[in-house]
């Protein structure tokens, strides 16, 4: 191994203490990440990849704490795990935001009917519900929707347009009950997505 590490001119100190925690590093990122987007489409449904990604997080997360067994008296190996785990956190919630699979159930409750909403949500074809309800200070408008998740800013926004004080709820939705409207639906998207995320 010191051989190995000696004919690309790198140290073994150097390797030691800088190198091997820059790898565990980066292999922590990319197992939590891993771990975090799996978790999201477990909770969709997606049985075909989420038993890939939990492979690959698996695999990768023994690579790195193999090396922090092999480097056991080194510190900065636990500092670089540690570090890894947080910044992996990070990174997953930020293309899971990114890639917004899924459908989410919206609940909007108003004082007054919301005209503008409603016709924004035909025109989009959003399946939508509207009752009246009682509220603690008399009669409100309770409206409920499922959308995919990248159209909500846009559906967030014109509510806000509508009626700033509206108060609003959003939830995430496993499944839903009509073919034509089944999460599975969007199976290409989110390799698409992830791609672009790369990229950038």
């Amino acid at each position: 191994m010191q051989e190995f590490i000696a004919s690309f001119g790198i140290s073994e100190t150097v390797f030691d203490y800088l190198v091997m925690p820059l790898l565990i590093f980066f292999a922590r990122v990319v197992d939590v990440s891993i771990n975090t987007l799996r978790i999201m489409f477990v909770l969709n449904g997606k049985k075909t990849i989420a038993p890939i990604l939990g492979f690959f997080e698996a695999f990768i997360w023994l690579l790195a704490i193999g090396q922090i067994f092999q480097n056991i008296s080194n510190p900065m190996s636990y500092i670089a795990y540690a570090g890894g785990f947080a910044t992996g956190t990070y990174v997953g919630m930020v293309i899971e935001e990114r890639l917004a699979l899924g459908r989410v159930l919206v609940r909007i409750i108003t004082p007054e009917p919301l005209p503008q909403l409603v016709e924004y949500m035909k025109e989009k074809s959003y399946r939508f519900t509207s009752v009246g309800a009682e509220g603690r200070y008399g009669k409100v408008i309770l409206m409920f929707t499922v959308i995919k998740r990248e159209m909500l800013p846009g559906l967030i926004n014109k509510l806000k347009e509508s009626d700033e004080k509206a108060f609003y709820t959003i939830e995430s939705v496993k499944r839903i009950s009509e073919d034509d409207l089944n999460v599975m639906e969007d199976k290409p998207r989110y390799t698409t997505r992830l791609r672009s995320i790369i990229r950038k």
